[in-house]
């Protein structure tokens, strides 16, 4: 799509129709079209994203191939096509669209990048940044020579300014999308994470200073500037820059600190700050540097302390990353004609810009990384990892562009060699480098509520004893709405309202990771080397409302809570609730189950979707700990109380196995709690013992789906040795609890689902609690066959959790920690016959107790 269009054609233009019905055709008109032109890029640049997400690549990438297929490349080739949806006389109004957002964006970098970790992250960073830059700048010097005589017309720009932006084109690392790939990766926080972070910092810095060089000396492209106006150019973009840092910073500051001393005032400082990215962009463009410039350094001025730069990143980062940015970086491919790249000549001109690129980058930052004391493996990874192009290089090759310095297929080279060199960086890291936390992650210390725990000798949770007196739990939550339910449910849990029985709580947030700058500035506060940690709540803060509500639990219940974020892609999330479960020894993790009931809104349910139901999946599987789900149905009423307004019911129902045992011993610590009535229900087989009784026997079953069907662990047990640890959990909980509980046992012959759902619909128990079912006995091992709704809560759980039949009730679905519990979803099969006494192996049946 060219841009060159006279100032005739322009004047020609009007901005919207009168519309179809008056005669006119409303994509003869700027807005209309425009508006056309952005749908269509949203939507196939959207559809790439997700495509591509499976490969974890960054956003960007998606953005220039759906420019790319939407202009001359592919479905321009149609010349009618691009006449209709992309005529000349539309480029200037896209762009123009797109340049500002380019210019916000540009701000947020800038508000990204503290300058002061820069200047603290040492020698080794600054001399790997230097040697990433300076040997890659080298290489593309020395490639323009052979570009430009290869490559029809390249040698019609002047030397100068061809050689600088070749130079700038090879050693740029684009800070923004490095930052985003070492998130996805959890390498943000680690070693070689902020080496490479900081040294991207120093390259990013660098790189702006030789584009204001290149920029400065490259004039318009239809003039040759004379040395003296380029040398204007520099000293007038210097004095800018002195003046933004020495008169500005002090001033934004005032400006942050003000807007966080609060008042109400926050929109005027806001909206002040916005102007001044405006200012910023006008001062440097009438200076004769691209406005883009003034942007980042306005950034750079805003203080990154407090929470106004957070305030201002939210309410910028939405309209420009989601909208405006897409339409540059789309432009950027519709101005890419692939076509231009044709001949043998062409394409090894092609392979040897990318292989330059990343020899140079590569190399340079292995030798210097190895010199400074790195491993191999270290080094070639941050290698790669700085290899990364993207945002920043698709602003210097349009730039270029603009000025004539580079010609249509010199342009279109240099953005597919920035595409293929950020495509393979997340591959590359992945296939080169695995962290020893999650590649060697031990689980030596596997903890359950019931039973012997296998720890550690030396470990003083190892006794009986000290698991009496503390508990540990880590409760995983969404956001706000789960704090209520989360705290009735700990106080409910911890029993004694005096603090004899200690209670540590760590509270693990799980925020999803994005592209957004929010995000990212969100991911690099709340780890530490690579892990979620313990920080302490900043007065302020606009999450707070979680933290004020659970500082003001601990307070009053007498309860330890330590608050942590684990901000993740969602397929690994479970990944950093096990690491801390690990690191922090706790003996229940609680999730809430990816349905809830909206308050006030009757049976009305939200789900929050199928990934955040992969990650409870997920946590269920590999977690070193007992689980338990919450299905919350407003527990405690939806609000959080205090202990002495604690009133309400608990029941659980026992079947029998690892799973109901677990399940008793949280009832036990309940029963404790003055406010809270434990009933316990006991199911027994009113069919077993009698002649036309038939022994029911799982079999494995490879014809199901796992995502359709219970499943059952394989573990290899003896039915006799399991009944009698439920006598024995039975006998033992109903001597201690005494008449603190109320006990009965049922004797069912008919449907035991609608027995268990008519206690949840009963409304006489807050909460019910339940086990998992992995070793089921006979009577749930009979549920197997049913259709399974949210087969991860196991038959019972599921039942009580299905919207459709009714359940009042809150439901607690507990899963015992086993080491050698491997689940498969079976097929039941009927035994004439009594019960076998022998072992069942998972080479052959899934043992029912």
């Amino acid at each position: 799509m060219s841009s060159s269009v006279s100032a005739a054609d322009m004047a020609a233009v009007k901005t919207s129709s009168n519309g179809m019905w008056q005669g006119d055709d409303p994509l003869h008109f700027a807005f209309p079209l425009l508006i056309l032109q952005t749908l269509l890029i949203l939507l196939l640049s959207r559809i790439l994203a997700f495509l591509l997400r499976p490969l974890r690549q960054p956003k960007v990438i998606a953005e220039i191939v759906a420019g790319i297929l939407l202009g001359p490349s592919a479905l321009g080739r149609n010349k009618a096509y691009l006449r209709a949806l992309f005529p000349p006389w539309s480029a200037p109004v896209l762009e123009s669209v797109a340049s500002l957002g380019l210019l916000f964006f540009l701000f947020l970098v800038g508000l990204e990048l503290d300058l002061r970790s820069v200047r603290r992250s040492g020698r080794r960073a600054f001399a790997i940044a230097a040697a990433g830059i300076s040997l890659p700048f080298v290489c593309g010097v020395g490639v323009s020579f052979v570009i430009r005589r290869a490559i029809p017309g390249a040698d019609e720009a002047g030397y100068a300014p061809f050689l600088v932006f070749m130079g700038v084109a090879l050693s740029i690392t684009a800070f923004p999308v490095l930052a985003r790939i070492l998130a996805e990766l959890k390498l943000l926080t680690t070693s070689i994470g902020e080496t490479a972070l900081a040294a991207a910092a120093f390259n990013d810095v660098a790189a702006w200073v030789l584009l204001a060089l290149a920029v400065a000396i490259s004039g318009s492209g239809d003039d040759r500037r004379s040395p003296v106006t380029s040398l204007w150019v520099l000293l007038s973009g210097a004095a800018f820059v002195a003046v933004w840092m020495l008169a500005v910073r002090p001033l934004m500051s005032w400006v942050a600190r003000r807007s966080d001393a609060g008042g109400g005032g926050d929109a005027v400082w806001v909206a002040a700050t916005l102007a001044g990215v405006l200012a910023s962009g006008l001062a440097t463009d009438m200076i004769g540097i691209h406005a883009i410039f003034g942007a980042f350094v306005f950034g750079l001025t805003v203080p990154k302390d407090g929470a106004f730069a957070g305030r201002v990143t939210e309410r910028v980062e939405d309209l420009v990353s989601e909208l405006l940015l897409p339409l540059y970086f789309a432009s950027s491919g519709l101005k890419t004609d692939v076509a231009t790249i044709r001949g043998g000549g062409a394409l090894a001109m092609l392979a040897l810009v990318i292989g330059t690129a990343c020899a140079g980058k590569i190399v340079g930052t292995f030798a210097v990384a190895m010199a400074c004391g790195m491993g191999a493996k270290e080094a070639i990874v941050l290698g790669v990892l700085m290899n990364t192009k993207g945002l920043v290089e698709l602003i210097v090759l349009n730039i270029g562009r603009e000025r004539k310095v580079l010609n249509e297929e010199t342009f279109a080279i240099l953005v597919l060699m920035a595409l293929v060199t950020t495509f393979i960086t997340t591959p590359m890291v992945m296939a080169i480098y695995k962290p020893a936390r999650a590649a060697g992650r031990r689980r030596l210390h596997p903890r359950k509520l019931h039973g012997p725990t296998t720890s550690a000798p030396s470990s003083p949770s190892s006794s009986a004893a000290a698991n009496a007196k503390e508990l540990r739990v880590l409760a995983c939550i969404h956001g706000g709405h789960d704090v209520p339910a989360l705290i009735n449910l700990i106080e409910t849990i911890r029993g004694h309202t005096q603090p004899r029985r200690l209670v540590k709580l760590y509270i693990l947030r799980m925020e999803e990771l994005t592209e957004r700058t929010s995000s990212i500035l969100m991911a690099r506060a709340a780890r530490r080397n690579g892990l979620p940690f313990l920080r302490p709540s900043r007065r302020g803060g606009g999450d707070d409302q979680i933290a004020v509500a659970f500082g003001t639990y601990a307070q009053l219940g007498h309860v330890q809570v330590r608050p942590m974020t684990a901000v993740s892609a969602l397929h690994t999330m479970h990944e950093d609730v096990e690491a801390v479960a690990e690191d922090k020894r706790v003996s229940l993790i609680i999730v809430p189950f990816h349905k809830r009931q909206l308050a006030g809104h009757g049976d009305e349910v939200e789900n929050l979707g199928p990934e955040w139901r992969a990650v409870n999946r997920r946590i269920l599987r590999e977690a070193p700990c007992s689980v338990a789900v919450l299905v919350d149905r407003g527990f405690g009423g939806g609000e959080q109380v205090s202990s002495e307004q604690v009133a309400h019911g608990v029941c659980v129902v026992f079947f029998g196995g690892p799973d109901d045992r677990e399940a008793l011993e949280l009832a036990g610590r309940m029963a404790e709690h003055p406010g809270v009535q434990v009933t316990v229900v006991r199911f027994l087989d009113g069919k077993a013992g009698r002649e036309e009784h038939a022994e029911v026997t799982l079999r494995p079953s490879e014809a199901k789906n796992v995502e359709k069907s219970y499943t059952f662990a394989t573990a290899t047990v003896n039915g006799h040795r399991e009944k009698e640890l439920d006598e024995a959990a039975v006998a033992e909980f109903q001597q201690k609890m005494g008449a603190m509980v109320r006990f009965e046992e049922r004797v069912v012959a008919g449907n035991v689902v609608e027995e268990v759902v008519a206690i949840g619909k009963s409304r006489e128990y807050g909460l019910v609690v339940v086990g998992k079912g992995r070793l089921p006995s006979a009577m749930v091992a009979e549920l197997a066959v049913r259709p399974a709704e949210h087969p991860e809560l196991g038959p019972i759980g599921d039942a009580l959790a299905s919207a459709g039949h009714g359940v009042a009730s809150s439901v607690l679905v507990v899963q015992q920690h086993d080491m050698n519990a491997d689940e498969v979803p079976v097929t039941v099969v009927q035994i004439d016959g009594h019960a076998h006494d022998g072992e069942l192996g998972k080479d052959d049946n899934v043992a029912v107790p």
